[in-house]
């Protein structure tokens, strides 16, 4: 099977645009003893897949990258070695490959950047670097692409260092696949949710899918922290999913609660001049809070939000997904970049 060729994008660096993005034909990777040839069948993006594209993504990353981490397929071949997975198995590959457990280490083993990526129609991995999507799930493959890179951060967030209880308050920010993903997560684990957009548009059709306890407009209410101490009778949110980085943070110490959890995943809220940033030491100690920045997760904790999904029969927020076409993935990577999607932006290679 080694013999065939198939479609594979990579992106050149040079020019920082999606110009650089072309697909050609190349041999299928051989399968050694303990790897998979695996037949992808969905492709995840995330905001990430965007600051490689443009020069913004602060870690490593090949030139002439095949990009995009996130992918569900179908394992075609298994070396001879390979015990924990046959043909036909419906996968899933980790994002930081070697990440089994713990914490992870270095951002150089992460798929779609110091590592070539998913965005092609076969993929060779590590038994290792490979979770079984159970049989009898509900899922689609874009759905459980989707569970890679944005079901193991939110499940860190949350599970990775003091775990969720019921009852506790989760504040959301954003309509993006984090942020959708953590609402989902929280709901089913009986957490009060809170989610902020600037778009009456977004939080209507949120509320109306998800079903989040409370919704806010940060446009129209700019002192969306003290909106959040109200809704929560001055208490606070216990966990913070945090997006927005240098520029949203100091709101977000001042609405978390004490002894709070703050997960720092994104860096779009933009970042103030130099003397107008918070102390943010001084602003987490004075509540006591966790400020923890997430390096996306471990295998463990991918295996750990698979059962969950599963068992809870979640359904990860698909915006659109665009046909494995060189059309297709340009205006797939354009519709991400426009924001104008509420959940995942993803690719089909289905026919």
């Amino acid at each position: 099977m080694t013999s065939q060729q198939h479609t594979v994008f990579r992106l050149s660096l040079s020019g920082a645009t999606l110009d650089g993005l072309k697909s050609s034909k190349e041999p299928l990777p051989p399968v050694d003893k303990q790897s998979v040839l695996v037949k992808i069948n969905a492709v995840a993006l995330n905001y990430r897949d965007i600051a490689i594209v443009n020069g913004t993504y602060p870690f490593p990353v090949k030139d002439s990258v095949v990009p995009c981490s996130d992918m569900c397929g179908v394992v075609q071949e298994v070396g001879s070695l390979v015990t924990k997975f046959k043909k036909g198995d419906k996968v899933v590959g980790n994002f930081i490959q070697d990440a089994l457990y713990g914490a992870a280490t270095n951002w150089n083993s992460g798929l779609g950047g110091p590592l070539d990526g998913v965005l092609r129609e076969y993929v060779v991995l590590p038994e290792f670097g490979v979770v079984k999507i159970p049989e009898g799930s509900n899922m689609t493959d874009a759905e459980a692409a989707s569970l890679v890179c944005t079901g193991v951060t939110t499940w860190n967030s949350l599970y990775g260092n003091i775990p969720l209880k019921p009852g506790q308050t989760v504040l959301l920010m954003g309509t993006g696949g984090v942020s959708l993903t953590a609402l989902q997560i929280a709901k089913a684990a009986g957490a009060k949710t809170i989610i902020t957009s600037s778009s009456d548009e977004k939080l209507k059709l949120v509320q109306e899918h998800y079903h989040p306890t409370h919704i806010i407009n940060y446009k129209t209410k700019p002192d969306w922290d003290q909106e959040v101490l109200r809704l929560t009778d001055g208490l606070g949110a216990d966990y913070i999913i945090e997006t927005g980085g240098i520029g949203t943070i100091e709101k977000s110490l001042a609405c978390v609660a004490y002894g709070g959890n703050i997960s720092v995943i994104g860096f779009l809220g933009g970042s103030p001049r130099p003397e107008d940033r918070p102390d943010v030491a001084a602003l987490a100690l004075g509540k006591g809070a966790v400020v923890r920045g997430i390096m996306v997760g471990n295998k463990q904790q991918l295996e750990e939000m698979v059962r969950f999904a599963v068992v809870n029969d979640l359904h990860m927020a698909v915006d659109t997904v665009f046909p494995f076409t060189d059309s297709g993935v340009r205006e797939a990577y354009d519709y991400l970049l426009a924001a104008k999607h509420i959940g995942k932006v993803c690719i089909s290679m289905e026919k």
